[in-house]
Formats: structure tokens, sequence, C-alpha cells
């Protein structure tokens, strides 16, 4: 009940644009500590920030010598006040440029900071932001989640390096997943618990008494993403269960083993396995390579076949979660059944 509410909410995002959902100070430093060798003399970029008021401009400024900064640059849509959450309702906004401390008290002061007005609105794909865009090394912010697609192949398109706030669901957009399997983005360290508290005034909190935070919604399945290495994606999953027809069905549409869970994926398998989408958060390169993805539309690009004729009257049942021609689906006890997005691996090391 909690995760449908969680995803309500984002689906609310992506209609309303109400994509105000802020980063906690604590979880920008909790994620960015592992990449502190990648930002010695480079611009970095914020562009979906009140850089003002951004935590992740108070971030890189109050960093700045330490991280060994070139430059700091934010801009902020449609927004000239102080307000956090802003109103939207300017149509010119303002950038901050930060070339580091001035006066030796290695404070970021408002005079060492420059505030420019923009001709536009800062929307990220406006001809300004771009120019600033070109200018940049790293981009490191929270995007609009309605816009993530579009955010991501603009990074791309320019060659940006970047680490950015994103939802899980988005492995399996057909936008991202081909840069994913292509090893052009993957996943960062993650948030703590695999959820993280956003600062936020649009939505109901639907979190547990004991995970609730006051003026903050709680939003689970949330990661970065990122294209810088990092040591993690180079850590071997370590893999302990043997292979049993019995604990590892074959899918009917598709040569490949279903796997519920990424600790259960078995260590003695050479062919195809169907992992959780969770499993890229433990992905290696070097250990695995990822062959496509088992959703309708992904899952026919791989080849995985329409239902067979004689189970076509499970259909109307399994659709019920959205499963169409093109997803993976296996008979258990003589049941059709239709797992959650499975990501198709192979084991490289056998």
């Amino acid at each position: 009940m909690v995760e449908k509410a969680q995803n309500k909410n984002l689906n609310k995002a992506k209609s309303n644009k109400k994509d105000e959902f802020y980063t906690q100070l604590s979880d920008i430093e909790r994620e960015l500590k592992h990449y502190k060798k990648h930002f010695k003399g480079k611009v970095v970029y914020c562009n979906c920030d009140d850089p003002r008021v951004s935590n992740f401009f108070h971030y890189f400024s109050y960093n700045f010598e330490k991280l060994g900064l070139k430059k700091l640059i934010a801009t902020c849509y449609k927004n000239q006040s102080m307000d956090l959450f802003s109103q939207n309702d300017s149509e010119q906004a303002i950038y901050l440029e930060y070339e580091g401390d001035k006066n030796n008290n290695m404070i970021p002061d408002p005079e060492e900071i420059g505030v420019k007005t923009l001709n536009g609105d800062g929307d990220f794909r406006s001809e300004e932001s771009i120019e600033l865009l070109k200018q940049a090394d790293i981009v490191v912010t929270n995007p609009p989640f309605s816009l993530f697609r579009e955010y991501v192949g603009q990074l791309i398109e320019y060659d940006k390096k970047f680490v950015i706030v994103g939802h899980q669901n988005a492995i399996k957009y057909k936008e991202i997943f081909p840069l994913i399997r292509a090893n052009k983005v993957w996943l960062g360290f993650g948030f703590k618990g695999g959820a993280a508290h956003f600062i936020n005034k649009h939505y109901e909190d639907y979190a547990t008494a004991t995970d609730r935070k006051e003026g903050m919604i709680r939003v689970s399945g949330v990661h970065w993403f990122t294209n810088l290495d990092i040591n993690k994606r180079h850590e071997d999953l370590i893999l302990y269960k043997e292979y049993s027809p019995e604990e590892y069905p074959k899918y009917e549409n598709f040569d490949a083993i279903n796997v519920d869970k990424t600790k259960d994926i078995p260590v003695d398998y050479p062919g195809m396995m169907g992992v959780p989408i969770t499993f890229m958060d433990k992905y290696n390169p070097d250990q695995f390579e990822i062959i496509g993805v088992g959703i309708a539309k992904s899952g026919l690009e791989i080849g995985i076949e329409p239902y067979k004729p004689e189970h076509k009257k499970y259909r109307k049942e399994v659709q019920k979660r959205g499963a169409v021609d093109g997803d993976l689906y296996m008979m258990v006890d003589g049941v059709v059944t239709v797992p959650y997005t499975r990501i198709i691996i192979k084991n490289k090391r056998l």
C-alpha cells in the first residue's frame, strides 16, 4: 500500500510537473564522498536548483577548495526569490558563479558569489542553459522526475560527466536502458536503506511513523545515476547458490531461468538469467553481461516470444498487473506466473 502511494506521488509529479523533491545535504555528502578524485580542476554545474538555497550549491561552495574545483555554476528555473519552493512565477531566472574563496576565511561569502540574470526562464533545455552546460565538466543535481529521459539525453548528447538523482524505474525506460547496457550509465552508491527523504510540500508523506520526517516525503527506489568510474562497479557479487531446475524455473517464452533475488543468482549457471531490477545496484560489467530487459517491446528486441496458444486463456488474469505479449512468463505448479521486470544477464566467468 505504501509503495503504491509513493508511485502515485511520482506519477503525479509527472502529470503536474511538481518536481520539487529537494535533496538533503546529508544524502549529498554521503554519495559524493566517493567521487572526490573526479572533481579536481573541474567546472561543476548544478542546473536544476535555486543556487541560493540549494544543498548541492551549499556542498560544492563550502567544499570548493577541498575538492580543488575550478568553478561552480548553478541555475534556477523561473525564480528570482530566496524561497526554497519556487512559485515559478518569474519569466526570468538567475544563475550563480563561484570561483572560490577570495578573503581567506574559507567561506563562500555573498560578495564572492556572482549573481547574474538570465534573459530566459532558466529551463535546462534553453539556449542560455545549454551554453552554461558546455562550460561544465561535471553536472550534479536532482533533475525533474518527469523530464528524466530528456535530461539524461541532453547530458549524453553533450558528452558530460554527471552524478544525478533518479528513480530506479528509469532503468527500464527505452531511452535509458540501452545506455546502461552499453555501460554509458550506471548506478552510484545509493541512498541509505534504498529510500530517500526529500524536502517537499506538494504530497502527503506515506512513511510509517518511525520513518516520518517533518516537512519531508519518503520515496523508495530512488538512486544516484552516474557515468563517473567508481570502485563499487568493479566489485564482484559473491555467489554461493548452486543451480537446480526445481528452484530456478525456465520461462515459457524465452530461454532463460528466473531468479527472484539478486543474492540467489546461481554460481554455476552458464546460460541467460532473468534477475530483478535491483540487480543493477550490484552490477559489475567485468562479471556479468547485460543481454536485455524482459518487458513488452524491449523484450521483443531480444527474442521474447508471445504467449503460447494454450496459455492465451490466462492473459486476462495476468494483464491485471499490466503484463502483455513481450513480457516474460513461466508456469509454476500449472499456473501462469508473470514476474516483475527482469534484467536478462549472463555470467561472463563461466
